[in-house]
């Protein structure tokens, strides 16, 4: 349960939120940054499973080569944007990895 509070703690702490005799405060000031940050990590983590989907694929031999340019060309688009909401929100890639304490770092 200590490892639950602390991952909660160190997250909040990262995203503008604080909590305080139970409830959670919102630090206005870096709450814009800390939901940035958040949605990166949501949206980077869905990249990264369905750039795993398309190796899959692409490795089962069931895309035509054309589907392969095609999905490569996308990937590469998708994560040359998302190193541009990176860059534009002063992110790196360890701010986008959530520590989740005994689960281990999310990405």
């Amino acid at each position: 349960m200590q490892g639950i509070a602390n991952t909660l703690q160190a997250a909040t702490s990262k995203t503008g939120l604080t909590q305080n005799n139970g409830r959670i405060n919102l630090d206005q000031d870096n709450a814009q940054d800390g939901l940035a940050q958040l949605v990166l990590t949501v949206i980077e983590l869905l990249r990264e499973i369905v750039e795993r989907h398309a190796i899959r694929r692409v490795e089962g031999g069931t895309l035509t080569d054309e589907q392969i340019e095609d999905l490569g060309i996308a990937l590469m688009d998708l994560e040359e944007k998302m190193d541009e909401l990176k860059e534009h929100f002063d992110l790196d890639d360890e701010d986008l990895n959530i520590d989740l304490g005994p689960l281990g770092s999310l990405l």
